[in-house]
């Protein structure tokens, strides 16, 4: 358990925390490319780690993310018109570059400089794998750019979504590195899911209902390994990356895509929970692409013109409590990826983790929340935070069958290491 301190420090965010501070040193996905995609188009609102924030493609094609509101009378910039590089403030007439330049005021006279004495904050972006990333840090310290494989891969060979959830990122963090979870929760989609067909990974899932975990520090994070019996001399190992502060990638099944997560904090009650899907040696087929469409296997169905899931809090998640009680599933909702959020937001807000037990299969979420409370407070001390390179990000998850005696980590072949344009290791 944590107690009521230290979960505040791993859970709150916003400007000046500790956890906020040290999330501000790293690169944030936050928006699709799609979702600003046109030169001078609509601004889009964005809210990270408690900043109201706008973000619009300039008459360059340059992306920006300031401030929300006019430095004048502090409008929403949201109702702006971006134009000629740069969005005008409907109020007054006051413009803005992506640099959170105040480039005109209008009512001002010719000779006045005041322009040059006012502006707005502003964030750098970058685009990688039709995502966009944003640094929020101090510009000293901004680490190189994002080298998830999922954003070096073909377009062909991936596919991103996002949606909200609404409670805490750890909470929703800690359910993906919790893979004990998975013969429980999501036993019928290990039958189901077209996605993970093609693999004995999902039958040894159903078969042992008691896996070891085995965890073992990186300089990302963690790699967890964790080992079901196959056979009387070997074991089924699927081993999960945890690369700070909040990326996971899902071990894979057969020749399926990988799958990437990251939460994202909006606020302290609320993150944007992204899954990245992609294969490393080949373009996704329409099958994948029409489940990932159609919100299925880690995907979900959003709301029209929204991120939020059709499936929430409001609707109790569609439950279905007679596919409960015939076993169709088990906990009659549908989906992985909204089986997981229905239970993470049944929590509440941000989870009193003082009054929770936990057991052996817990210890990556320990030790995840510990990894984290110690980067946050050693910021202050001058230490870099872990996760930051390309060899921490340029990773892969793995499921394999190993001799008992070979621990998961001394695999041959080096497993999780990311070799471009070869398949990941799977049965």
């Amino acid at each position: 358990m944590l107690t009521q301190d230290r979960n505040k420090l791993v859970t709150e965010t916003g400007p000046g925390t500790p956890t906020g501070e040290l999330f501000r040193r790293y690169w944030i996905p936050f928006l699709l490319s799609d979702e600003v995609a046109e030169k001078d188009g609509p601004p889009v609102r964005v809210k990270l780690l408690s900043e109201r924030l706008i973000a619009f493609r300039d008459s360059d094609g340059r992306l920006g993310l300031i401030e929300e509101f006019c430095a004048h009378r502090r409008v929403s910039l949201w109702f702006g018109r971006n134009e000629e590089s740069g969005i005008r403030c409907p109020y007054h007439g006051w413009k803005f570059d992506v640099d959170g330049n105040c480039l005109e005021i209008p009512s001002e006279p010719p000779e006045s400089r005041f322009c040059e004495e006012v502006g707005l904050q502003s964030y750098p972006c970058v685009e990688r794998g039709g995502i966009i990333w944003t640094y929020m840090g101090p510009p000293e310290d901004q680490p190189s750019p994002p080298a998830f494989e999922w954003t070096t891969v073909p377009a062909d060979q991936r596919f991103h979504s996002k949606r909200l959830e609404e409670c805490n990122y750890l909470q929703a963090l800690e359910g993906g590195i919790d893979s004990s979870h998975v013969a429980f929760l999501h036993s019928g989609e290990l039958r189901s899911d077209p996605l993970h067909h093609g693999s004995k990974g999902s039958d040894y899932h159903l078969a042992d209902l008691t896996p070891k975990f085995e965890v073992v520090e990186s300089p990302g994070g963690l790699n967890i390994g964790v080992r079901r019996n196959a056979g009387d001399e070997n074991y089924y190992w699927r081993v999960t990356p945890w690369i700070m502060p909040w990326y996971t990638i899902v071990p894979p099944y057969g020749d399926n895509p990988l799958h990437g997560h990251a939460w994202v904090p909006i606020d302290d009650e609320n993150c944007f929970a992204w899954t990245f899907s992609y294969h490393p040696s080949r373009p996704l087929n329409e099958l994948e692409l029409g489940v990932m469409r159609d919100g299925g296997s880690l995907h979900v169905q959003l709301m029209p013109g929204t991120f939020r899931p059709v499936m929430n809090k409001d609707n109790d998640y569609m439950i279905d409590r007679e596919a409960q009680k015939a076993r169709k599933s088990f906990s009659g909702v549908k989906g992985i990826a909204m089986q997981d959020a229905s239970l993470q937001e049944s929590m509440g807000p941000v989870s009193d983790r003082s009054r929770e037990n936990l057991v052996m299969t817990d210890k990556a979420i320990f030790m995840a929340r510990r990894q984290l409370h110690d980067a946050a407070l050693n910021l202050d001390k001058g230490e870099t935070p872990p996760g930051l390179d390309e060899a921490s990000q340029a990773v892969r998850s793995a499921s394999f069958e190993l001799s008992r005696e070979i621990p998961f980590n001394e695999a041959p072949g080096d497993p999780m290491k990311v070799k471009k344009g070869v398949a990941h290791t799977s049965i």
